[in-house]
C-alpha cells in the first residue's frame, strides 16, 4: 500500500493519469474502491496551493499581437487574452460545455432559439459588475464584419441578440445544436461594453489582470483578488508569459529553470527533454494540425489539377516519420480527423508521384511554385517543407522554399501569402472548424476556398438533429474539402509541452497545447 500511496500522490500532482493509477492497482491486488479512497485522500492533501509566480516560455508570439481577443492569432495572444478574459462557456477535457460566465443555457424544440442565464455578481477588473448587456455588446462586436474577428464565422448565422432580465437570449437563422460550444471559442471574450470602447484594453472577469505588456517579449499578469472562481483557478501569485520562438533557446530556459513549462517541442528533442532532471513530457492527441495552405482564388491554385497535384505530391507517412518522429496521425487533407464525434472515414489519400505529375501537366502550370515557411508556423515546419520540396522533384514538381522571420509571420504571411506553411488547433465541433476556416464568408478563410455547394450543405448538417444524416453529411463535407480544397492537411499533431516537476494539477487536454492554454490558471507551484 506504500507504493499506491506514492503513486496516489503523482496522480494528485498531475504526474501520472487515473487510468494508469488504476491498472497500477489491479496488479497490485487492491480493488476499485480502495484506489478510488486513495485518490480521494490524495486529492485532498495535495489540493491546490496559492502563491508563487508561474513562468511560461512561448513559441508563436509576435510584436505585432494584439490585445484584442478577436484579433487573436496564435497561441501566445490567445493565453494572454485567456488569463484576463473569460467566455460564456469553457470546454473540459472530455470535450462536454462546461458553464463560466453563464451558468446554464436552454434551446426552443427547434434548436433556433437559445437563452443563457449570466452568472451574477461577477466583477470585471475596473471594477464594473458583468451584466447581460456586456454579453450582447460583445457578441455584436465580433459579428461586426469590421470588427474583423476570428469569431465572425461561427456567429453568422445570429439573427438577434438581446439581454432579457438576467439572461441573453439569441435567435439563429437556422437551427444549430452545437450553439454552446460556439460560445467557448477564445476570440469570444466578454469585455465591459463588449470592448466597443476599447477591445485592447485587456479588462476582463479572468483570474488575472495584464500588468505589463511587450509584444513578442513578454507578458506579466497579477491574480485579481475579486475573481468569482478563485476556488478553480488563479492559484499562482502572478504569471509570466515569456516569447521564446527559437526552440533550442525554449529548451534550455525550461532546462536552466528559467520557465516552468514550455510548448511546441519538436519531435525530434523529446528524447532529449526526458532525459533532464525535473523535467516531464506531455504529450497529447486532439484535433490539431499542419496544414500547407493554398489561396483557391489564387493563380495557380485557382486550378483545381494543380491543387490536385500539390496534394497527391506530399508523402504524408514520411512527414509523420521524420517531422512528428511519431507523435501524431496522418492526414487527408481535410481539418477533420477521429477526434471529432461524428467523424466518419473517407478514402484515404496517399503519396502518388505519377498521379501528381499527371495533374500537374494537366493543370498547365509550368515553373516553380513558391512555398513560404518559418520556425514558428509549427514545430520542423522549414524541414517540412524541404521534405516537400523532395518529394515534390519525383512528379517533376520544383518548389521554392522560401524561409520568411518568425517577428511578424503570422500578419505578414499567413493569410496574406497564396502557399505557406501554418498550424490549426482544431475547434470543439466539425461545425465550428468548417464555421471559423472554410465557408465562403469566414474571415479566418485562409484557403480562400468558396464553394457555394459546400456552404450550403454545412448550413444543412448545422440544423440537422437525426445522427446519422449529420454524420453522413458530414462525410460528404471530407470529400469535398479532400478533393476541391486548397488544404493540404499532411499530418494531425501531438501537442508535446514540457512542464517542471514542481508544477502540479495538470491535465491532459486534447484540444490544445498547455492544457488548451489553461496550464497557467488551473496549475500550481510546490509550497
Amino acid at each position: 500500500m506504500d507504493e499506491l500511496t506514492y503513486l496516489s500522490g503523482l496522480v494528485a500532482q498531475g504526474r501520472m493519469s487515473r487510468r494508469d493509477f488504476l491498472g497500477r492497482s489491479a496488479t497490485l491486488g487492491v480493488g476499485l474502491v480502495a484506489a478510488g479512497s486513495l485518490l480521494s485522500t490524495a486529492a485532498r492533501a495535495e489540493g491546490p496551493v496559492r502563491g508563487g509566480t508561474i513562468k511560461v516560455g512561448m513559441q508563436g508570439g509576435a510584436s505585432t499581437d494584439s490585445l484584442d481577443p478577436g484579433l487573436a492569432t496564435n497561441q501566445v495572444s490567445a493565453m494572454v487574452n485567456h488569463l484576463w478574459g473569460e467566455t460564456l462557456v469553457w470546454l473540459a477535457p472530455d470535450g462536454s460545455p462546461i458553464p463560466v460566465l453563464a451558468e446554464e443555457w436552454t434551446a426552443s424544440a427547434d434548436a433556433k432559439t437559445w437563452t443563457f442565464k449570466i452568472r451574477k455578481n461577477v466583477q470585471f477588473h475596473d471594477g464594473k459588475t458583468l451584466t447581460p448587456d456586456d454579453v450582447v455588446a460583445t457578441i455584436e462586436r465580433h459579428s461586426d464584419e469590421s470588427a474583423k474577428s476570428g469569431a465572425l464565422g461561427v456567429l453568422k448565422g445570429i439573427q438577434t441578440v438581446k439581454s432579457d432580465g438576467d439572461a441573453v437570449v439569441i435567435t439563429l437563422s437556422e437551427a444549430n445544436a452545437d450553439m454552446p460550444f460556439l460560445m467557448n471559442d477564445y476570440h469570444l471574450v466578454i469585455q465591459p461594453n463588449g470592448g466597443k470602447d476599447n477591445p485592447e484594453a485587456a479588462i476582463g472577469t479572468g483570474p488575472y489582470k495584464l500588468a505589463g505588456r511587450e509584444p513578442g517579449v513578454r507578458y506579466n499578469a497579477t491574480r485579481f483578488e475579486n475573481y468569482w472562481g478563485r476556488e478553480t483557478a488563479g492559484f499562482a501569485e502572478q504569471v509570466e508569459i515569456i516569447v521564446i520562438n527559437d526552440a533550442t533557446a525554449r529548451i534550455a530556459a525550461m532546462q536552466s529553470g528559467q520557465v516552468h513549462m514550455i510548448n511546441r517541442i519538436e519531435p525530434k528533442t523529446v528524447a532529449l527533454l526526458k532525459n533532464m532532471k525535473k523535467v516531464m513530457i506531455k504529450n497529447v492527441s486532439g484535433r490539431g494540425f499542419y496544414p500547407f495552405n493554398m489561396f483557391c482564388d489564387t493563380a495557380p491554385f485557382d486550378n483545381k489539377d494543380l491543387r490536385l497535384a500539390l496534394k497527391y505530391a506530399m508523402d504524408r507517412q514520411t512527414m509523420i516519420d521524420r517531422i512528428l518522429m511519431g507523435y501524431g496521425s496522418v492526414g487527408n487533407d481535410t481539418p477533420i480527423n477521429k477526434a471529432y464525434p461524428l467523424f466518419e472515414e473517407i478514402e484515404q489519400r496517399t503519396f502518388d508521384p505519377e498521379k501528381a505529375a499527371f495533374h500537374f501537366k494537366k493543370s498547365g502550370h509550368s515553373g516553380g511554385i513558391v512555398l513560404r515557411t518559418s520556425e514558428v508556423a509549427f514545430p520542423g515546419a522549414v524541414d517540412a517543407a524541404v521534405l516537400y520540396q523532395e518529394s515534390a522533384k519525383e512528379a517533376g514538381i520544383t518548389i521554392d522554399v522560401k524561409r520568411e522571420p518568425g517577428d511578424g509571420y503570422w500578419s505578414n504571411v499567413w493569410n496574406v501569402q497564396p502557399f505557406c506553411t501554418s498550424y490549426w488547433g482544431g475547434r470543439p465541433t466539425q461545425d465550428q472548424m468548417y464555421s471559423t476556416g472554410y465557408i465562403s464568408s469566414a474571415d479566418w478563410n485562409d484557403t480562400r476556398f468558396k464553394n457555394e455547394a459546400f456552404d450550403k450543405l454545412v448550413v444543412a448538417a448545422r440544423a440537422e438533429l437525426d445522427e446519422a444524416k449529420r454524420r453522413a453529411m458530414y462525410r460528404d463535407l471530407s470529400e469535398m474539402m479532400r478533393d476541391e480544397g486548397g488544404v493540404i492537411a499532411p499530418m494531425f499533431n501531438d501537442f508535446i509541452d514540457g512542464v517542471s516537476e514542481n508544477i502540479h494539477g495538470w491535465e491532459d487536454n486534447p484540444a490544445g497545447e498547455l492544457m488548451n492554454a489553461d496550464a497557467p490558471l488551473r496549475c500550481w507551484l510546490s509550497a
